[in-house]
């Protein structure tokens, strides 16, 4: 019998938040994955460990905000939709707690519209700019709003975003599918981890190093 479109989605998401369980980007109920639909989206329960989620227990919401079932949805809800409101080509979101990134943000980031400096040249073409939302408690639909108003800014510049990184909390990544989401996120944590674990700091690739990148590889920075 084959899956619906939804079953498939069901599924991935639990097989993500799997996948960044094992790895170590999130850990114990910290994290949030959604994903959308013609008709509203999924996202996971509220206090939900990403390690051991089970397809039947995602939350169902529609395109108003209302639940229409599953678990109790995420409270980072309000930030996921501002997100798909804001960037059309966004079909799902994934909000982790990883410690390089939290790290950054505690000790410092580069600049508020890039908290990290472009020291790769992977970093350059699968992340690009990230800009730096300030703390709010979780949950705060503040958030989202601020987040829609980075996405909106940097999309003017001519330099659309798919990250922002969350002060204290984590980096809110989206994507066309959730592999292509979680390999943004893998790549900007691990660039963090390169960022901080390196005494002196290195210097970014200069303007005629990120120009070939966006010559060879269409890189939006």
């Amino acid at each position: 019998m084959l899956m619906t479109d939804e079953e498939q989605l069901r599924r991935e998401i639990c097989r993500v938040g799997r996948s960044l369980f094992e790895r170590g980007y999130v850990h114990a109920t910290a994290g949030n994955i959604s994903a959308r639909l013609t008709d509203g989206f999924l996202i996971t329960p509220s206090d939900a460990c990403l390690g051991f989620l089970e397809p039947d227990t995602l939350a169902m919401v529609g395109l108003d905000g209302r639940q229409e079932s599953g678990g109790r949805a995420s409270k980072a809800l309000a930030l996921h939709r501002a997100i798909y409101d804001a960037d059309a080509s966004a079909a799902c979101v994934i909000h982790t707690h990883s410690t390089h990134m939290v790290a950054l943000t505690l000790s410092g980031v580069w600049s508020s519209d890039d908290i990290l400096p472009p020291i790769t040249p992977y970093f350059v073409m699968k992340v690009g700019h990230v800009p730096l939302i300030e703390y709010r408690r979780p949950g705060d639909p503040e958030t989202g709003k601020h987040a829609a108003e980075a996405i909106k800014r940097m999309r003017a510049k001519g330099t659309p975003i798919c990250a922002v990184m969350l002060e204290r909390l984590g980096p809110s990544v989206w994507h066309e599918s959730l592999a292509e989401a979680m390999a943004v996120l893998e790549e900007l944590e691990e660039t963090a981890r390169l960022w901080l674990n390196c005494n002196p700091r290195p210097e970014p690739l200069s303007e005629a190093q990120i120009d070939e990148l966006r010559s060879a590889f269409d890189a939006r920075w």
